[in-house]
């Protein structure tokens, strides 16, 4: 429902595009002087990448291309799609490989524009469908699934975790996750933090080491009646515990010692909320639906002691998380809302599109986790509404699609303190599928390491043109050399 609510508020938004078409032309050209002016193209961090541990969760600091220009670097299509739709819940991307986690495999297509940009450099044959994906990926270059054993199939239940090396295709180690008989799709929830995998389904939770796949500890409901629902992970680890049943819910937000388990602080959530989400865990946000399905507050707390720190009312703001965003409640929604973003001291959250014609699409704002307070602003253009991708040192990655075939869709840098844009990519996207494919209710938009990557969450065949191939990603990257 919210992806055909946003399709149409776009499709009636592109017939203005018609009026507008003179500004349009303009814009072309102011973006492309942007560019070359010397102003805002210029300007960009001097962040530098973090030095990591292997097994910490990557914290990819960006550099500017030479040239803007983008071309493609990826192209995937899907062939011979089944009857109803095919899942691809993960897209991960390292700096040579781009990983999609598709029905019952993973595969991985080389990033180099020099060859076929279709080819494939590896595929990983699943035991079953994927279950549960985590949104991370460590400094070397492995993220965890969850999938369905093969004799679980007709079941549904998901008991079985892996780790894979995206560079390689290489399984790691695979292991039965206790007691998971009620582990399914629509439950199950995996996060990542530096050297732990943690899983969680609403009646049990286990932790494996990443290297070693050792088991570091694990829980059950059988005691009691609060439980593990779902993790989220980073440079910490928190977990969202739920206590009672349905129709009373109570809630709470536990940091943990990721090697035993160990609750270090509690946070109570306020009765009567609807739904929880964690966009962050360090800093640790809380994302509530107070009285309503879709996300009201986002509250901040002390990372060292878990007092609350902010209330940051989403009115106005659409922080597209969880259960609301396309294609429901699979694969774990816990830790993921795709219009936040968090850095180490700012909050991006995206706004709601307008319908003012004249007028940007919309806008990100920056809020301090501290005051609660709005700090800075980045706006889209007319007909170019924005997306907060993620953090590049203290800069955020913006999206700027495009909702007509005149102006460029592109990549920039925002460094919200002094408000300069830095270009990364200027290109466009096919035209049949570039609306789906830059929404974020519908498909993975990634970048990394210098290359843009759009990729459909779920692909359903042309019932009037079955055997037509799907655009499943496409990878954008620099005609020029970076720096």
């Amino acid at each position: 429902m919210a992806a055909n609510t946003s399709r149409s508020k776009r499709r009636r938004r592109l017939l203005g595009a018609v009026a507008a078409l003179v500004v349009a032309v303009l814009g072309v050209g102011a973006g492309l002087l942007w560019y070359n002016s010397g102003g805002h193209g210029q300007e960009r961090s001097d962040a530098k990448a973090p030095r990591q541990a292997p097994d910490a969760v990557r914290e990819t600091v960006e550099r500017p291309p030479r040239s803007p220009e983008g071309q493609a670097v990826v192209m995937h299509n899907e062939t011979g799609l089944p009857d109803d739709q095919l899942y691809a819940p993960g897209t991960w991307a390292t700096g040579k490989i781009l990983a999609r986690a598709v029905g019952h495999r993973i595969e991985g297509y080389p990033i180099d524009p020099r060859f076929d940009l279709t080819s494939t450099a590896w595929k990983l044959r699943l035991d079953g469908h994927v279950c549960a994906v985590s949104r991370d990926v460590t400094a070397d270059g492995r993220t965890a699934v969850v999938v369905q054993p093969p004799d679980a199939a007709k079941k549904g239940v998901c008991n079985e975790v892996l780790v894979v090396d995206l560079d390689t295709g290489e399984k790691l180690w695979q292991k039965k996750m206790p007691s998971a008989d009620f582990a399914y799709v629509t439950n199950t929830n995996l996060a990542l933090t530096r050297g732990v995998v943690a899983v969680a389904w609403g009646k049990g939770s286990v932790a494996y080491d990443i290297g070693s796949g050792k088991r570091l500890w694990n829980t059950t409901l059988a005691t009691s009646q609060c439980h593990d629902t779902g993790f989220a992970g980073g440079r910490a680890l928190l977990a969202l515990v739920t206590c009672g049943d349905d129709d009373d819910t109570d809630y709470r937000v536990e940091k943990l010692d990721p090697r035993t388990g160990k609750v270090r602080w509690r946070y109570s959530v306020s009765k009567g909320v609807q739904d929880v989400y964690l966009p962050s865990a360090d800093p640790p946000v809380v994302a509530v639906a107070a009285g309503d399905t879709l996300v009201t507050d986002l509250i901040t707390l002390d990372p060292a002691s878990g007092e609350r720190r902010a209330r940051i009312s989403m009115r106005g703001y659409q922080p597209d998380c969880g259960a609301a965003m396309y294609p429901g409640p699979f694969f774990g929604t816990v830790d993921k809302c795709y219009g936040v973003v968090t850095g180490r001291d700012r909050i991006f959250v995206m706004s709601k599109e307008s319908d003012e014609i004249r007028k940007p699409a919309n806008h990100i704002t920056a809020f301090d986790p501290v005051k609660g307070t709005a700090v800075a602003r980045f706006d889209g253009r007319p007909f170019q509404p924005v997306l907060p991708v993620r953090t590049s040192g203290d800069d955020l990655i913006v999206f700027r699609s495009t909702l007509d075939d005149v102006q460029p869709a592109a990549v920039v840098g925002w460094n919200p303190r002094t408000d300069k844009e830095t270009p990364y990519l200027l290109f466009h996207l096919p035209e049949d599928d570039a609306s789906e494919l830059g929404d974020p209710e519908q498909s993975d938009v990634l970048y990394e390491q210098g290359h843009a990557f759009f990729a459909r969450r779920a692909m359903e065949r042309d019932d009037s043109h079955p055997k037509d191939p799907v655009l499943s990603v496409i990878g954008i990257g620099s005609a020029g050399l970076r720096h």
